[in-house]
């Protein structure tokens, strides 16, 4: 316990009759300062015993808060099932033990709640407060805030593709007007497939970058759950985060793992994945409208999807993204070459020729492998010839997913 300041002593003052004018009024002077100099002390300790005050006042306000909080009840959190607003009654389920209760309401608050919303409620079921709708966490962590950096000129020979997936995505944001007019529906969605590395995933990060709409990103794979239920509910409630957001874009990477043929397993697993999948199609072509919302899905395993994915009003554009030809490896050179200090000498039509049966992520990995051989010979300036080491060095490996795992910045 702080103990309280002590008072500074009181000025006195004697004057001796005898003193002379000039000394009584340099007595009065020292007296006077001796006089402010304790104002001043009694002052500084009026201001600090006020700032304790103050402290001492929150302190006690706090601790009466914390008070007040461990004497109250705790809260539940409830549904309500059924609203009766003649009466003032609701009937709400308790979650976690799915008890129904029929309990009364203030006309305040039957005015703010309706069935189907989160509230919590009391000991007695009394329903004291409206939640907020409930969205998985997972789901808005899949949400992209910052627009990719890959634009349509980084993707090369697809033009047709990127023509294809721009009418069907882009377009109905854009002007959506037009396709009223033309008194057609715009189409749901796209599904990209085609060999691994071609530049599916591309597509999808410049259709991001391209586009003002809310881009939701996910893998196939993190739809699949542990536990009954949850992938169906995740699935729900990133198209419920979609339509908070919208217009926005789905994009599902890897749709074979939560799509793939139905078969009669038993197997708990491939019970929920199957279930995580008719979510997914109820969500994509449900009774209620979907809104402005578009879907662009990408497999490499186009073969072990199941029909009902498959048929319009789901994907109402299935477009390949095959291996480039000679024109569009020649394209792609250039486009993973363009910020490299390339020599005269190298001839990217005979480059295209020798990268016969390469992707576009080989030929990005043999554009960098190719200037890792210039840096080695202690040049800036890459040459043909580095181009063909990186050729031979690829053709030795003998696998096109060893050259592409090490470079995975350039995965398509």
């Amino acid at each position: 316990m702080s103990r309280s300041p002590s008072l500074p002593d009181r000025p006195r003052l004697d004057l001796d009759p005898d003193m002379s004018d000039e000394e009584r009024l340099r007595a009065l002077e020292e007296h006077y300062g001796e006089i402010l100099d304790v104002h001043r002390e009694l002052t500084e300790q009026l201001d600090a015993a006020d700032a304790r005050r103050r402290q001492l006042k929150e302190e006690v306000d706090r601790i009466e808060r914390e008070n007040e909080t461990l004497k109250s009840s705790s809260l539940y959190v409830a549904t309500v099932e059924e609203l009766d607003d003649e009466a003032n009654e609701v009937v709400v389920k308790q979650h976690g033990n799915n008890q129904e209760v029929l309990t009364e309401v203030s006309p305040r608050m039957t005015a703010r709640i309706e069935a189907g919303d989160r509230v919590a409620v009391d000991d007695s079921f009394s329903v004291q407060t409206k939640l907020e709708g409930e969205t998985d966490a997972r789901a808005q962590a899949m949400e992209v805030e910052e627009s990719p950096d890959v634009t349509y000129g980084d993707i090369g020979g697809l033009e047709d593709q990127i023509r294809e997936v721009r009418e069907t995505v882009e377009q109905p944001l854009i002007d959506p007007g037009q396709f009223e007019e033309a008194g057609i529906d715009p189409p749901s969605g796209v599904l990209l497939h085609g060999p691994p590395g071609t530049g599916k995933t591309m597509l999808a990060k410049a259709v991001a970058n391209q586009t003002d709409a809310t881009f939701i990103k996910m893998a196939g794979s993190e739809l699949v759950r542990k536990f009954i239920g949850e992938g169906s509910r995740l699935v729900r409630d990133l198209f419920e985060l979609a339509a908070e957001e919208e217009p926005s874009i789905i994009f599902i990477d890897e749709i074979d793992a939560i799509a793939a043929k139905r078969t009669e397993s038993k197997t708990s697993g491939d019970a929920e994945v199957q279930r995580t999948m008719m979510q997914l199609l109820s969500e994509m072509d449900g009774f209620e409208d979907r809104g402005n919302i578009r879907i662009i899905a990408a497999t490499n395993r186009f073969d072990m999807l199941d029909r009902a994915i498959l048929r319009p009003g789901r994907f109402d554009r299935l477009i390949e993204v095959p291996e480039p030809g000679p024109e569009g490896r020649e394209e792609i050179l250039k486009i993973h070459t363009r910020d490299m200090n390339v020599d005269d000498s190298v001839d990217y039509g005979v480059l295209a020729d020798k990268t016969e049966g390469m992707n576009g992520a080989d030929i990005a990995a043999l554009a960098t492998e190719a200037g890792m051989f210039a840096i080695r010979d202690d040049r800036t300036t890459v040459r043909m010839e580095d181009f063909d080491d990186a050729i031979e060095k690829h053709e030795n490996d003998g696998t096109t997913e060893a050259v592409s795992t090490v470079y995975p910045d350039y995965a398509y």
